[in-house]
């Protein structure tokens, strides 16, 4: 469980940093009006922070592996909220897709890799509440 916990949290991470240089790969500034410069710095704070609370969130529960396997509930709530935000992820994929003119291999590709990193992390996190109900039960 420590090892899918631990690549799930390795990949998230890695999507973080991704992020950083998606609006530059991509050339989002060329598709907003040079007159609306101040939406493009509103689009690149919002990815900037994005980036920055993903990474830092997954380095972080990486960082507190002993703690979450030691059955901290303060940790595993956290815990489940990064497996919640994947689950998102996954949802918004499917109900609003980006790009909005389908490339079947990006549009394939994001919705593979966010239910791989999903289950890698909602796997663990099943195996910790199980354990935790267990220690709690009379």
């Amino acid at each position: 469980m420590k090892a899918l916990y631990v690549i799930g949290l390795l990949l998230s991470s890695l999507v973080g940093v991704w992020h950083f240089f998606v609006p530059y790969l991509y050339q989002w500034s060329a598709y907003i009006p040079a007159e609306y410069e101040s939406l493009m710095v509103g689009i690149d704070w919002i990815n900037f922070f994005f980036s920055l609370l993903l990474l830092g969130y997954s380095a972080l529960l990486l960082a507190m592996i002993k703690q979450v396997f030691g059955g901290s509930k303060e940790l595993l709530m956290m815990y489940g909220f990064m497996v919640f935000v994947w689950l998102a992820r996954i949802a918004i994929t499917v109900i609003r897709p980006w790009p909005l003119d389908p490339v079947p291999w990006v549009s394939y590709g994001q919705q593979l890799a966010s239910a791989v990193i999903f289950l890698l992390l909602f796997i663990p996190l099943v195996y910790l509440i199980r354990q935790r109900q267990k220690t709690l039960a009379p």
